[in-house]
């Protein structure tokens, strides 16, 4: 048998981390502070047509190399729109829904209204009408969103129910018939 030397190396220490990566706030302020976009450059991109297609092979030194639609490395922001990070919080409310956990007395047509009224939007629409004294989800979606309205109106309501009883009731059928 040979004798092997077992070698015990140190182990590394990781090191604690004193100092916080970028907090929330931080990296909130940096994205409303700075433009994130691909700058326009002028810079013609390079094409190697050696490993082209035997008819476009060596086509930049054979003929003129103007004649090919080349793709520059140029970005042209869209003249509409904007950020994400700089969008406003009005058209955050015009394309936008709430999921509204509706109390129990006021009908939902009631709570759409109170919230038109709050937003102060002209169109509102919310995705079925519940019961007076029911307490459920409402999907309430605001101004260009209420087109989106006619896929959750005809999914079905199921409502669950919790019931406490004096006594215990032999078999199911008076339940069932409840």
């Amino acid at each position: 048998m040979v004798d092997e030397e077992v070698v015990v190396l140190p182990k590394k220490h990781k090191k604690k981390k004193d100092q916080k990566s970028l907090q929330k706030e931080d990296v909130a302020e940096i994205q409303q502070a700075e433009e994130f976009l691909i700058k326009p450059e002028s810079k013609v991109a390079q094409l190697d047509t050696l490993h082209w297609p035997l008819l476009l092979k060596n086509f930049d030194k054979l003929n003129n190399f103007d004649k090919l639609n080349v793709r520059t490395i140029h970005y042209t922001p869209l003249p509409c729109g904007s950020n994400p990070l700089k969008r406003e919080i009005g058209d955050y409310i015009r394309t936008g829904f709430i999921n509204l956990d509706k109390p129990s007395n006021p009908s939902s047509h009631e709570v759409v209204a109170w919230i038109r009224r709050i937003l102060r939007v002209e169109k509102t629409g919310h995705s079925g009408t519940l019961d007076l004294k029911v307490t459920d989800c409402l999907i309430v979606c605001i101004e260009r969103a209420t087109c989106l309205m006619k896929s959750q109106q005809s999914a079905g309501k199921e409502y669950v129910g919790i019931v406490q009883l004096h006594n215990a009731i032999e078999g199911g059928t008076p339940l069932s018939r409840a």
